[in-house]
C-alpha cells in the first residue's frame, strides 16, 4: 500500500537550515504530483512546495520562495525539502503528500489523497 514517512525535522536556530526527507513506497514516485505542507498550531494546513509529475514544474508558497527547494530522487523513492534561512514563522509540523498525475504542480490539500504522519520543525533561539 501507499506509504509516506517524513524525517529530518528538529530544533534549529533562526537563519539555520534543515533538510526534510519523505521516504515513499507502494507507487511509482516520478508519476505523481508530490507536495510538502505544514500546519502550525491553530492554523490551517498550507501548501509549502509541490512538484509535478516528471518534475515538469514546481510551486513554492510566497513565504518560502528563494529559501526552500523541493526535489526528488526516484531511485531512492524519496522526496526532499531543503530549507534554508529558516525563520520562527516556519515553525510547524511538516507533512509530505502524494497527489495525482499532473504536468503542472498543484499545491492544494484537496488535490492530495495520501499523507505522511508529519515531522516537527521548530525554529527558535
Amino acid at each position: 500500500q501507499v506509504q509516506l514517512v517524513e524525517s529530518g525535522g528538529g530544533l534549529v536556530q533562526p537563519g539555520g537550515s534543515l533538510r526534510l526527507s519523505c521516504a515513499t513506497s507502494g507507487f511509482t514516485l516520478d508519476y505523481y504530483n508530490i507536495g510538502w505542507f505544514r500546519q502550525a498550531p491553530g492554523k490551517e494546513r498550507e501548501g509549502v512546495s509541490c512538484i509535478s509529475s516528471g518534475d515538469l514544474s514546481a510551486y513554492y508558497a510566497d513565504s518560502v520562495k528563494g529559501r526552500f527547494t523541493i526535489s526528488r530522487d526516484n531511485a531512492k523513492n524519496t522526496v526532499y525539502l531543503q530549507m534554508n534561512s529558516l525563520k520562527p514563522e516556519d515553525t510547524a509540523v511538516y507533512y509530505c503528500a502524494k497527489g495525482y498525475f499532473t504536468k503542472v504542480a498543484v499545491c492544494e490539500t484537496a488535490d492530495f489523497g495520501s499523507w505522511g504522519q508529519g515531522t516537527q520543525v521548530t525554529v527558535s533561539s
